[in-house]
């Protein structure tokens, strides 16, 4: 009768686990629409909290609609999200915290967040890598080795991202690596997650 009882619990907890399992929380996805097609991207919520947090916050007030991809460079990385077609920085919120120490690698077809030489500068701005960017990766904590934020990944739409990573470019407004041809983010929204 014990062993009968203990089953039954092992098997009752054992039950508890999948159904928590199951009903925990999904990483988010957005839907990413440009000129040259879509783009589907999942958000990794429990590496990266504070930038998909940051990230998704654009998505909901729409601000990314009409920005464009403003410096690509084939064999590196596409970099949008925070300049208007007729190259006009968007304001931002205030700058977040640099989470680039989070074990994720900056990948093929993973995103991440743009920022300047200071480590937690970043605000709208990401960039999605074209290649493998072992450079980008976090080091160590100094400015030179902090790297850059991994906050997602392309699960759908990697050829929209070749696409976009092989326009011609050149130099306008000041820009290095901008495309001739303007390549407009048309809209960014959540999608259900899988």
């Amino acid at each position: 009768m014990r062993i009968l009882t203990g089953l039954i619990l092992i098997g009752f907890f054992a039950a508890l686990g999948v159904v928590s399992a199951q009903t925990g929380p999904q990483n988010p996805r957005i839907l990413l629409k440009t000129s040259k097609g879509d783009i589907t991207i999942e958000l990794d919520a429990a590496k990266a909290p504070i930038t998909v947090k940051n990230f998704l916050a654009y998505v909901d007030a729409q601000f990314y609609d009409g920005t464009i991809f403003h410096r690509v460079i084939k064999g590196f990385m596409i970099q949008g999200g925070g300049l208007t077609p007729d190259f006009k920085e968007k304001a931002t919120k205030a700058p977040i915290k640099n989470e680039a120490a989070n074990g994720l690698k900056n990948l093929r077809g993973t995103i991440a967040m743009a920022r300047t030489n200071i480590v937690d500068s970043a605000t709208s701005q990401f960039f999605i890598n074209h290649v493998n960017n072992d450079s980008l990766n976090y080091r160590n904590n100094t400015p030179d080795g902090f790297g850059y934020c991994i906050f997602g990944k392309v699960v759908q739409g990697l050829d929209v991202v070749d696409a976009i990573a092989g326009v011609r470019t050149g130099t306008s407004q000041g820009y290095d690596d901008a495309p001739r041809e303007t390549v407009t983010i048309l809209s960014i929204r959540r999608v259900e997650s899988k």
